[in-house]
């Protein structure tokens, strides 16, 4: 049905418009407080937007979820990225990325550079115990993605091949490539299981529209490579890098973690140690992960950095997200009811399950774990994250604060 409420003598009418103004502050007010990660962010999207402010009703807001994770990208800023553009327009759309993506990521850019001042045992004990807090976390994902994601034998066993391919092919290409090849082996294996039923989602996106953000899509996955190959310009090199990371993200916000790190780190732009620094310590603040982009950006050694770096990779991680979720929502209703798509985003979300279980193993855990109290610190963030679901900052806190208590002992 359409996201507007059915009035009581006829068909359901548009809501009223907002002003970017007032979207703004809403997803502000959002971009300071959401904090648990993406299915968490869709809880407080739902208790602000469609129950407090009745900006689109419940079952046009759960095919908008359904929309955004299906695409590849970080599925809590496109539905906030869509109801922004419900509400008050492509600049309503833009007010809603920048206001809930812009608080995590200016606390992230700070950290970088605060990050380079500390020096001294503890320090050293903090930066340990934000790597150490990776571990727990991408643990955690790992098994919350491993039980809704691979719940049979066949998807249990793309997930395992995917291990394989990215343990003996490393870097982006083993990544894409079992991403790829899940997707075909679910439209193989994934073929007879039952397909959802879907509902409609009715936004005002001309279909000339999407079809120019579909364009712009395909052209900048396929032109940035040849640009960044063909003018050897840091920028266009960055650029190239995050954008290719916000494309393969299928099934969760935590698969950019191998994505990044064959981008960055790989490359030498990053060392190991920052990156996993980085990526513990985004645990800790409020809006998507995605943000870690304006962390690593600021970090980078090569040149462009700082500020410069920081909006680069962050624009660069997000726009294929966003541009995806403009050209779908002219045809998403046609698209999603197709069995053969289903299936084979059944056998990609499959797939990212052991892509990102190999990330667990390395370089999270061969880059944390080198001692028992190690090993002994991630198992309890791990258990506090899964079994006693205390909030992910609480985690960051109390894992970070053992830490540095180990290094001054």
């Amino acid at each position: 049905m359409s996201p507007a409420a059915a009035g009581p003598d006829g068909p359901a009418r548009p809501p009223p418009a907002g002003s970017p103004r007032e979207v703004f502050r809403a997803f502000l007010r959002l971009g300071l407080t959401s904090f648990g990660g993406p299915i968490a962010h869709l809880g407080y999207f739902r208790d602000e937007l469609v129950v407090r402010r009745r900006w689109i009703d419940e079952a046009g807001y759960a095919d908008l979820v359904a929309l955004c994770q299906f695409l590849p990208g970080p599925a809590s800023s496109q539905v906030g990225f869509a109801l922004g553009l419900l509400r008050g327009g492509p600049l309503g759309a833009l007010a809603a990325w920048a206001a809930f993506t812009l608080p995590s990521a200016l606390l992230l850019v700070l950290f970088a550079y605060g990050a380079t001042l500390f020096e001294g045992p503890a320090a050293a004990g903090l930066l340990h115990g934000l790597k150490l807090v990776a571990v727990a976390v991408v643990a955690q994902a790992v098994w919350g993605m491993a039980r809704a994601l691979t719940p049979d034998r066949s998807r249990a066993g793309i997930a395992l091949l995917s291990v394989f391919i990215v343990g003996f092919l490393p870097g982006a290409a083993g990544q894409v490539g079992a991403i790829a090849l899940g997707a075909a082996a679910g439209l193989w294996l994934c073929r007879r299981l039952p397909v959802k039923p879907v509902g409609e989602l009715s936004f005002r996106v001309p279909k000339p529209v999407g079809a120019i953000a579909l364009l712009a899509f395909a052209v900048l996955l396929v032109g940035l490579p040849v640009l960044a190959a063909t003018f050897p310009v840091p920028e266009l090199a960055l650029v190239e890098a995050f954008y290719r990371a916000g494309v393969l993200v299928f099934g969760g916000g935590h698969v950019v973690l191998p994505l990044l790190e064959a981008a960055v780190v790989t490359p030498g732009w990053v060392s190991p140690d920052a990156f996993l620094a980085g990526y513990g310590a985004a645990q800790a603040v409020p809006g998507p992960l995605f943000s870690f982009a304006a962390y690593l950006g600021a970090a980078m050694g090569p040149a462009p950095s700082g500020l410069a770096g920081a909006a680069l990779a962050l624009v660069a991680i997000f726009l294929p997200g966003l541009l995806l979720v403009v050209g779908a929502l002219p045809y998403w209703d046609a698209w999603r009811a197709r069995p053969l798509a289903q299936a084979a985003m059944r056998g990609a979300n499959a797939a990212v399950v052991g892509v990102l279980a190999a990330a667990l193993y390395h370089p999270v855990w061969t880059s944390a774990v080198t001692a028992p109290a190690d090993f002994a610190l991630a198992l309890t963030g791990f258990l506090l994250l899964t079994v006693w679901k205390a909030p992910p900052w609480t985690v960051v806190v109390a894992i970070a604060a053992a830490s540095v208590l180990l290094a001054l002992t």
